[in-house]
């Protein structure tokens, strides 16, 4: 096996996910994926006609973020015809798998040039979900399937999060706290311009300028006003989840029966609904010779992993143990983390489990302050771990998130 290089990452800034709110809702998906394809292609002097192929995620692969978004935002950022293109669905993991897949082309010696990346605009995602409610579609993630839900009961993640907390005896204060650092942590961040390499402007059909920096953040947050913020799921819990009346709480309690919970998760410390795009160059060692690239960092290896559909957000740490296991290395000599904030829980969980610095977790704040945009998030936070780690001087970055259904990918990546 050869060895796969990451020559660039770039991703978009996220916008809120809102139509008629955020700065990038009123653009076409195909738009976002193609500001970030397009960005690498001008500073890499990237000759399209070689790019073997663009490997591309989108959680809801539906409306207009339908029909090969890897494709065609490959053509409408203007790359040469002969650039292949496929769009996958991992759900929240998708953009980690895209970019693993395309380092196995090179690593296997099949493809020499390969982008790995995704899209998704949460503001379409509201747009679909209110369609398809008025069209009497079946909704959630058992999508109308009794014998799926008979085997796996399929709960809404948010729930999960409220009964995961509740196992694992993680209290409102200790996700409040959480949700309070990843503001002050990206604001921080942001004063000091560590985004400024990896962030590249969008603009509008006209050329003027859509977004430059990520306008989700709210650095004005405080533990005063998180602990005024009324839990988002309890509602939800008890909402029927299917045609039987069957609820979201009822679902979970089939396999832990036992378990009781009242809602500790709410808009301050779960992720922030955004629109965004994010992408990554890789390059076998040949091809960036043969370019005069540095390569910035190798991947190291890629996993995947899957857990209690039921509770849905567990799988990150057999994920993150996994990979460590394949790569022989140990939590110690990872320098930086990035877990993705789906829900304060899931970050927490993970650092307990470990036993981990917190200090090397999401230095620079994570989901809940800068926002979640699903199936491009994997390959943001590939770049945000190379960042942090070119920053810091570190050695090798760690990126995990949880994803529905009950799964986890993983990469493990060393700077160069």
């Amino acid at each position: 096996m050869g060895e796969a290089y990451i020559i660039d990452a770039v991703r978009t800034p996220r916008g809120i996910g809102k139509v008629g709110k955020g700065s990038l809702a009123h653009l076409h998906p195909q738009a976002l994926g193609a500001a970030v394809l397009k960005a690498l292609a001008q500073r890499n002097s990237l000759n399209t006609a070689e790019v073997d192929d663009v490997v591309w995620s989108t959680a809801l692969q539906k409306g207009r973020q339908a029909g090969n978004l890897g494709r065609t935002s490959a053509l409408l950022a203007g790359f040469d015809v002969r650039a292949s293109g496929m769009t996958l669905d991992r759900a929240c993991g998708g953009s980690i798998t895209s970019v693993a897949l395309a380092a196995s082309q090179i690593a296997s010696g099949f493809e020499d040039c390969v982008i790995g990346g995704g899209t998704d605009m949460m503001s379409q995602h509201s747009v679909i979900f209110q369609e398809e409610a008025a069209a009497g579609l079946a909704l959630g993630p058992g999508a109308g399937n009794p014998d799926l839900v008979a085997l796996h009961p399929l709960s809404h993640q948010g729930v999960c999060g409220d009964a995961i907390a509740a196992m694992e005896g993680i209290t409102r204060a200790d996700v409040d706290a959480l949700g309070l650092e990843s503001q002050r942590r990206a604001k921080v961040a942001m004063d000091e311009g560590r985004f400024e390499r990896s962030v590249v402007p969008v603009y509008n059909n006209d050329g003027s300028l859509a977004l430059a920096k990520d306008e989700f953040p709210r650095p004005e947050t405080t533990a005063e006003g998180l602990a005024q913020l009324k839990p988002s799921f309890d509602g939800i819990a008890d909402m029927a989840a299917d045609k039987d009346g069957t609820t979201f709480r009822q679902m979970i309690q089939r396999k832990y029966s036992d378990l009781e919970w009242t809602g500790i998760h709410h808009a301050g410390n779960s992720s922030g609904v955004v629109d965004g795009s994010a992408a990554v160059l890789l390059a076998s060692k040949a091809y960036a010779d043969k370019q005069g690239w540095t390569p910035r960092a190798r991947i190291v290896t890629a996993v995947n992993v899957g857990d209690c559909p039921t509770l849905m957000l567990n799988a990150p740490v057999p994920a993150a143990r996994k990979a460590l296991e394949r790569a022989g290395l140990s939590v110690a000599d990872i320098d930086v983390w990035e877990i993705n904030e789906a829900f304060a829980v899931v970050a927490e969980k993970f650092m307990r489990d470990l036993g981990m610095d917190r200090a090397k977790v999401n230095a620079s704040g994570g989901a809940i302050a800068l926002g979640h945009p699903i199936g491009a998030t994997g390959a943001l936070l590939i770049g945000t771990a190379l960042d942090e780690l070119e920053r810091t001087g570190g050695r090798y970055g760690l990126i995990t998130m949880c994803a529905a259904g009950g799964m986890a990918p993983a990469i493990i990546i060393e700077r160069i």
